[in-house]
């Protein structure tokens, strides 16, 4: 389903229906979690292209208009209030906002469905550009084998493998990011990078990073499988922020060379350590170096303790919180880490620590 711009919804006549929203704010929904837990979104500000952009087409966005930026991200229940801050981030910090348009990729059997998740976006972002496609999980859940942290094994976590397959045929190009970040820059200046020498994908690369710990023993000292790298000089790179090539990422067959590594992995243990290794195996060293302003990562901690963390040094343009910590859960645990107060002004979460124990109401009746 495609869901260009629009002027607006129309207005819900039921009192008590308007009751609940006035209690509630503009943009309410219940999800329907195990505890039911009620969220409530507020709207988004409205953001729009400034004089200097391209006159905007009279017809709406569609995934196909090349001229427009795509960006991709997952969206489900868990990391629904990350995905939101991000949108917002993207927009608040566009030149041309008009000219995003986003790519949802929501799972098929999330505790909110697809459908209800793609509601709530466009209640709180009523003229954005956006597609939602739904990834079947049985695709790649019998190659996913375990990691470090149990929520590095959600099958939503490896979507980016299938960006491909998923989006639309004609789109050509793609960043994919996150949901657990938010840009302080435009978003134009990433989309504008080229990728040099056919490269499919590019990232910032952290050379300095200890690249052997990414793999087990066992795999360095079998000669096939470290001399997979070849001549290359492999770098760690955080797939959570990536420009991708998608018409030179069909062609390579990438999703068939990093489902290898997957099978490989059930076999023979050869990373602990989620999606991420399958990634460095097939692009380590073949990479577009990005400059490291546009993926501050690690925000977040290590993957077991979730400590507080520094910045690195040099310009932000992109701060990411990978790792344990997520800074919604430590800001309503009134524990914020220092650097989890620039992601606060994103938030459009209203209810912030405040947990509510109510049915489950379907999103239509809030929403339409």
């Amino acid at each position: 389903m495609i869901f260009p711009p629009r002027s607006g919804d129309g207005l819900i006549p039921a009192a008590g229906i308007f009751l609940i929203l006035l209690l509630l704010g503009p943009c309410a929904a219940i999800r329907s979690f195990p505890d039911a837990v009620l969220a409530g979104f507020s709207e988004a500000p409205e953001y729009r292209n400034g004089v200097d952009c391209p006159a905007a087409s009279a017809d709406p966005a569609t995934s196909c208009d090349a001229s427009l930026v795509h960006v991709a991200m997952t969206l489900d229940s868990e990391y629904l209030r990350g995905s939101i801050a991000a949108v917002h981030s993207v927009l608040r910090h566009a030149s041309c906002p008009d000219h995003v348009f986003f790519h949802f990729i929501a799972a098929e059997f999330d505790s909110a469905t697809p459908r209800d998740l793609t509601r709530i976006v466009r209640c709180i972002f009523p003229s954005l550009s956006f597609k939602v496609y739904i990834f079947r999980e049985d695709t790649v859940i019998n190659l996913i084998s375990s990691s470090i942290r149990v929520a590095l094994e959600n099958p939503l976590n490896y979507a980016r493998n299938y960006l491909g397959e998923l989006l639309d045929p004609c789109v050509k190009r793609v960043i994919y990011l996150d949901s657990d970040l938010v840009l302080v820059d435009d978003v134009a200046k990433l989309w504008e990078i080229e990728l040099t020498e056919n490269r499919v994908i590019g990232a910032p690369e952290y050379c300095h990073a200890n690249f052997t710990k990414y793999f087990t023993d066992g795999f360095w000292a079998d000669p096939v499988l470290s001399g997979v790298f070849g001549s290359r000089k492999p770098c760690y790179f955080n797939t959570g922020v990536m420009v991708m090539d998608l018409e030179r990422w069909r062609e390579g067959h990438y999703r068939n060379k990093i489902e290898n590594w997957m099978e490989l992995q059930r076999r023979k243990r050869i990373y602990e350590l989620g999606s991420l290794p399958p990634f460095l195996l097939v692009f380590g060293g073949d990479v577009e170096p990005i400059d490291h302003r546009w993926n501050q990562h690690g925000l977040g901690g290590d993957n077991v303790s979730g400590s507080c963390r520094e910045l690195h040094p040099g310009p932000v343009s992109l701060l990411h919180w990978s790792g344990k910590g997520k800074p919604w859960v430590r800001l309503d645990e009134r524990r914020p880490c220092p650097l989890d107060h620039l992601w606060e002004p994103y938030d459009l979460y209203t209810w912030r620590g405040k947990k509510q124990r109510l049915g489950f109401v379907g999103y239509s009746s809030f929403l339409f």
